[in-house]
């Protein structure tokens, strides 16, 4: 005897008959599940998200990009400040400006004398 013989005893049941299709299973509107349209759906409002989601991330890309297009010319702007007042510097310590400035301020050099010359305009 078999195993399902000896579960079920002498009681056989005849087996399940499988239901018929439906008729109408295959035609828009039949009550079903229509899985390609359902995935064109959900794949269309994945889309969207996704879009949506980029746009913040490149927005802040093209503004980062404009910024430093300006601070490569404010950059530039303070390079060329920066030679010419390394170039003042360098000509206000060379040593015949520094006499100039000197005597502008009344000053006079070892062995000189001091005169003071009134009336003269």
């Amino acid at each position: 005897m078999s195993v399902r013989a000896q579960t079920y005893g002498d009681s056989r049941r005849p087996p399940r008959r499988r239901p018929a299709p439906r008729r109408d299973a295959g035609q828009p509107g039949a009550g079903r599940i229509q899985w390609d349209r359902l995935g064109r759906v959900v794949f269309a409002i994945v889309f969207v998200l996704l879009v949506l989601a980029m746009i913040k991330p490149a927005w802040n890309a093209v503004h980062a990009y404009r910024q430093a297009g300006q601070t490569k010319v404010r950059l530039h702007q303070a390079q060329a400040e920066h030679a010419m007042l390394e170039r003042q510097v360098k000509k206000a310590t060379s040593q015949n400006s520094l006499q100039r400035e000197a005597r502008r301020q009344g000053m006079i050099g070892p062995n000189e004398d001091a005169w003071v010359v009134n009336g003269i305009k």
